[in-house]
């Protein structure tokens, strides 16, 4: 993909530097916020918008912008983290019931159909009561999930590169099944993947902010999106502000990579490519 295609795809420049921008203002908060997120004025509490707290301040007089910044790289790394789980046994899952077919792919699909019964949330809310709130397995919770549905993007796109003539001549040239995974289908399925990981990532977000909601996902003195609806729901009729915050910052996040997942989709869909190339040289 080059700047060509992106530029033929608004949608997909949009939603990139949105989703950058928010990726950004989280990682600027490992090094700066305008205020410590621990810092504690009581005095301050439940301020409004204004020129020295942009966002206002909390229930505990904490910046809501500091909190904002902090938060946001929580949802990320959570959200990205069990993308990570989800393709780097999913993929190789998906590869192996595409090459080996057989009692492989019976079990895979099997598996995946039975992770896909029940839904995400409830999975998610059963792993971290059994583990314990935390982070962390929250992360795991969420990548479990994540599983099934790249064992399923990578088996779907295999089989089908796998009809192709150059996959049956390598065969023929002796090359077996971890060969041709490696070397002809994962390179030709890595657009879907991409596209997914959009997708997977968005839904982590928002599966981080629930279970924080909860009191499943992150802990204090942590913070995250999630984390600041569940402090501010008490005060919600009196201080809205302190809900919308997050709650738009969550909005705005998932849009943004709802949007850039969908310019990715454009613009890797092989048909478009050709269309557009046959347009140029019109």
């Amino acid at each position: 993909m080059n700047w060509r295609l992106i530029r033929n795809h608004p949608s997909l420049l949009i939603g990139l530097v949105a989703t950058a921008l928010f990726a950004l203002l989280g990682l600027v908060s490992l090094w700066w916020t305008p205020f410590p997120i621990e810092q504690i004025v009581v005095a301050r509490r439940f301020q409004g918008p204004g020129p020295v707290h942009w966002l206002g301040t909390d229930n505990l007089g904490r910046d809501m912008f500091s909190l904002v910044m902090s938060g946001t790289l929580t949802s990320f790394w959570v959200g990205a983290a069990a993308v990570v789980i989800g393709i780097g046994v999913g993929v190789p899952l998906g590869l192996a019931a595409a090459a080996w077919g057989g009692a492989v792919e019976w079990l895979v699909i099997r598996i995946s159909d039975v992770t896909f019964a029940f839904p995400s949330v409830v999975i998610a809310i059963l792993i971290t009561t059994l583990m314990g709130p935390s982070a962390a397995n929250a992360i795991i919770a969420i990548g479990i999930f994540n599983i099934p549905v790249f064992a399923r993007v990578a088996r779907g796109g295999a089989l089908a590169i796998a009809t192709q003539d150059y996959v049956s001549a390598a065969r023929l040239a002796g090359l077996g099944n971890v060969a041709i995974s490696v070397r002809h289908l994962l390179p030709n399925i890595m657009s879907l993947i991409i596209v997914q990981g959009t997708i997977q990532l968005s839904l982590g977000i928002l599966a981080e902010a629930g279970l924080s909601y909860i009191g499943l996902g992150t802990q204090p003195p942590a913070t995250s999106l999630g984390l600041m609806l569940r402090d501010a729901q008490s005060v919600f009729l009196i201080h809205p502000w302190l809900s919308i915050v997050p709650g738009l910052a969550i909005v705005l996040i998932v849009i943004a990579l709802n949007i850039a997942g969908d310019g990715l989709r454009d613009a890797m869909d092989p048909r478009l490519k050709r269309e557009g190339i046959n347009h140029g040289a019109g």
